[in-house]
C-alpha cells in the first residue's frame, strides 16, 4: 500500500488550494496563472509518460505521434460522429496503443535499439503529421481544427470548461497525480528489474528467462496510452489542435528536451522539466512580442528563436547536467550528506 509522507500531504493540500490562493494574491490576472499551471500539469503528465519508457533505454522520438492520435482521435469522433469525449478519449487511447504495438513489436522482436529505434520512431511521427495534414478536409490540415462547442462552453458531457478554468485546473492536477502513481507503480514492479536488465544486455536478460519483447511492449503501451490521454485532454482544454502544437517532430523533441532537462531517472524530474520549459516558453514569447523592431529587422526568423535556444540548452544539459536539474540537485545533496556523515568518523 502506498503511503504519503507529511511533506507530500502538505504539498498536495497546497496544490488543491492553489486556485484560491492565486485568486487572492493575483486578482485580475488569475486566468493567466491558472492557464500556465494547467499547461504545466498536462505536459508534466505527458513527459512522465515518455520517461516511463525512456528511462529504460528506449529513446523514442515518436511520442508526438501518440499525443496527436489522442487529440485528433477524440476531436474527430466528437465533430463527425457526435461521440462524447468520455468514449472518444478511450477509443483514441486504444488507437495510439495499437499503433505503438504495431511499430514496437517488429522493433523489439528484431532487436532494433539505440539510434536505429530513435530514427524509426521519428519516421512514425512524421508519418502521423503528414496524415493529419493530408486529411485536411477532416483535420483542417496545417491550420488545425477545433472541437465543436457544446452549449455555452461549459459542459460535462462534452468535457468543455472554457468558462471555468478552476475545473480545468483540477482535471489537470488529477491527471498529473495519476501519472506519478503510474510512474511509482512501474518503478516498484518486477518489470522494472527486467527492463533494466534488458537495457544493459538483452541476450543475457533473455538467457535468464526474461521475455524482453513482452516487457518492452508492455512499457511502450503504457507510455503511448499516457501520451495519448495527455494529448486528448490538452486538446479539450485548448479547444484547438494543430499538427505543430500537439503532433509532429517538434512536440516529440520538446518532450525529450523537457525530460532530460528535469531529470530522466527521478519521479518528479519530468515535472521540473515541464515547469522549466513552460516558464521558458512564456518568457521567450513575451520577449519576442516586445521586440517589434527585432521582428521587423529579421522577419519570421526571430520566431524560431525558441527552437534555437531549446537546442542549445539540450546540448548543454547533456554535457554538463546529464541527470537533469532535479537529478543533479539530489545527487549533490546526497554527496553533502555523505560528507557530513564521514566527517565525525574521520575525526575519531
Amino acid at each position: 500500500m502506498m503511503r504519503l509522507s507529511r511533506s507530500a500531504l502538505i504539498g498536495l493540500a497546497v496544490l488543491i488550494a492553489l486556485p484560491f490562493l492565486i485568486r487572492f494574491f493575483f486578482a485580475g490576472s488569475e486566468r493567466y496563472y491558472l492557464h500556465l499551471l494547467i499547461q504545466i500539469f498536462i505536459w508534466a503528465f505527458i513527459y512522465t509518460g515518455w520517461s516511463i519508457m525512456g528511462r529504460f533505454g528506449l529513446t523514442s522520438l515518436g511520442h508526438g505521434a501518440f499525443t496527436g492520435i489522442g487529440a485528433y482521435g477524440c476531436v474527430l469522433l466528437w465533430n463527425y460522429v457526435g461521440l462524447t469525449p468520455w468514449f472518444g478519449i478511450p477509443i483514441a487511447i486504444v488507437a495510439a496503443v495499437l499503433v505503438a504495438l504495431l511499430v514496437g513489436y517488429p522493433c523489439f522482436h528484431l532487436r532494433i535499439t539505440g539510434h536505429y529505434f530513435a530514427l524509426l520512431t521519428l519516421a512514425l511521427t512524421e508519418f502521423v503529421r503528414l496524415c493529419i495534414v493530408g486529411l485536411r478536409d477532416y483535420t483542417g490540415g496545417s491550420l488545425g481544427t477545433q472541437p465543436k462547442r457544446y452549449g455555452d462552453g461549459f459542459s460535462l458531457y462534452a468535457l468543455q470548461f472554457e468558462t471555468d478554468r478552476v475545473i480545468s485546473f483540477y482535471i489537470a492536477l488529477a491527471l498529473w497525480l495519476a501519472g506519478l502513481v503510474v510512474w511509482m507503480w512501474v518503478d516498484r514492479s518486477m518489470d522494472r528489474y527486467a527492463l533494466e536488465a534488458a537495457s544493459q544486455d538483452e541476450e543475457a536478460a533473455a538467457s535468464v528467462g526474461i521475455d524482453v519483447t513482452r516487457e518492452k511492449l508492455k512499457v511502450t503501451a503504457i507510455s503511448a496510452a499516457m501520451c495519448a490521454l495527455g494529448g486528448a485532454v490538452y486538446g479539450q482544454y485548448q479547444m484547438y489542435i494543430g499538427p505543430d502544437t500537439i503532433a509532429g517532430l517538434g512536440v516529440s523533441l520538446n518532450i525529450v528536451f523537457a525530460v532530460i532537462a528535469g531529470g530522466l531517472w527521478v519521479m518528479l524530474g519530468p515535472t521540473v522539466g515541464a515547469v522549466f520549459t513552460q516558464v521558458l516558453s512564456e518568457v521567450l514569447r513575451v520577449t519576442i512580442q516586445s521586440t517589434a523592431g527585432l521582428q521587423s529587422a529579421f522577419g519570421s526568423s526571430v520566431l524560431a528563436l525558441d527552437t534555437l535556444i531549446y537546442g542549445l540548452l539540450l546540448v548543454l544539459f547533456i554535457i554538463y547536467m546529464p541527470k537533469g536539474i532535479l537529478g543533479t540537485i539530489l545527487e549533490r545533496r546526497e554527496k553533502k550528506s555523505a560528507s557530513a556523515r564521514a566527517a565525525p568518523a574521520n575525526a575519531v
